[in-house]
Parts: structure tokens; sequence; C-alpha cells
């Protein structure tokens, strides 16, 4: 037998692998917010908004599985599996446990991505542990994982309400004044989501919170044509 017969037998073997057969590094994206037309485009949906873009960005479409919306981007050589739960907000917690299980990923490579009333429209910021601050998504996700241990991205809606109105508030549409902070807001998201899953958390908290971050700087426009 010649060497290129050698070859082409040893390529054949069921226990050749390719060098480049190596699986991609794969994450979980999760948008919070509550599923049904009545909530399109409230305060309560900036997790949706964000994982909206980023599936339209990549041409790709959702499909209903199970306790979620589903869908799948690449990024340079990453897998980032996109969600959105149809558990509404409050059970949010069940859908993020079933994803991490069903695609095999490791808490450290979560993110879920949330509104925020405690920061500005326009404004983001990733965290990744702590306190779910009163927000029942993230209080049932933290119960259901049993750890305030994972990452969040937490994009600001505002608290411009009285009394007794927060969830008319984050049930609420977002006025006309608030719509292009908001939508440099996810823009932004979307960059810092990149930056998480090719550089990590800790660079990511780095570029991205600082104050009026949605608003742009020449730095970190520099640094997202890195990303």
């Amino acid at each position: 037998m010649g060497l290129f017969e050698k070859i082409i037998t040893i390529c054949k073997r069921k226990e050749y692998k390719p060098i480049d057969a190596e699986p991609m590094s794969k994450f979980l994206i999760v948008g919070l917010g509550n599923v049904g037309s009545e909530y399109e485009g409230t305060r309560h949906n900036a997790g949706f908004m964000v994982v909206d873009a980023l599936a339209k960005e990549a041409g790709v479409r959702w499909s209903l599985e199970r306790h979620a919306y589903r869908t799948e981007v690449r990024h340079k050589g990453r897998i980032l599996v996109l969600i959105k739960p149809t558990t509404y907000m409050n059970l949010s917690g069940k859908a993020v446990k079933y994803w991490l299980q069903a695609e095999k990923i490791d808490l450290q490579s979560l993110m879920v991505v949330v509104d925020d009333i405690a920061l500005d429209p326009g404004i983001i910021r990733i965290k990744k542990q702590g306190a779910a601050g009163g927000h029942n998504g993230l209080s049932d996700i933290e119960a259901c994982l049993g750890t305030q241990g994972y990452n969040r991205l937490r994009v600001g809606v505002g608290q411009a309400f009285g009394r007794g109105q927060q969830v008319d508030y984050v049930l609420g549409q977002f006025p006309a004044e608030d719509l292009p902070a908001m939508e440099a807001a996810v823009g932004e998201a979307c960059s810092a989501v990149r930056c998480f899953v090719t550089q990590g958390i800790d660079r990511t908290m780095n570029l991205y919170n600082k104050k009026g971050n949605a608003h742009g700087s020449s730095e970190l426009e520099v640094k997202n044509q890195e990303l």
C-alpha cells in the first residue's frame, strides 16, 4: 500500500477527528420580558429588545421551543444561543435552568439581559453577581439556579413614576423622548454581549460600565471595532 492509500485509510477510520472538529464555545444569552403583543415595546421587555436586535443583525429567525423562543448566532468562533422565555417574567428561572442544562452551558457562560428602573434610559451596566434588587425575573432565576453568581446586563428604563405606580410604569411604553436613548442602549448592549463572549466578563465590565456609555465615546467606538 502506497503512502497516499495509507493516508486515505487513516482518514476513513471512525476514530479519526480533524483538528478543526473541536466544538465551538457556547454561550446562553437570555433576554427577559413578557410574551404577547400587549407587552411589545414596554419597558419590562428591554431584555427582549436586545436579543431581538442580535437576532436581526445576524438575519436569523426565532423558533418556539420548550419554555422559550430560541435561535442562535455565531460570532468569531462562538455560538450564542439566544432565548426569550415564554414563562412570563416572574417564572424566568424555569427557562434559564432548562436551557443551561439542555445546551450543556456553564453558568459562567450565561448572560441575562434585563430592564432596570435604577438606571436612566440609555444607560447599561454589567455585573457578574449580585442581588435581584426587587426584580421578580432575577429573583426567580436566583431561586432556580440556587445562586446569585451569574452575569447580568442591566438596561436602564428610568423611574419616572409615583408611589404605587411601578407596575404600570414598567408595563408601559417608552415615551417618544426616551426612544433615541433606548435605541442607543440596545445597540450598546449588543456590543457588550459580543465583547462578553470574546473577551470575558471582566473586560466587558471595564469597557462598558461607564457613566453615559450608551451615548457613545471615541474610546468605545475604537474598542468596538476590535470585537
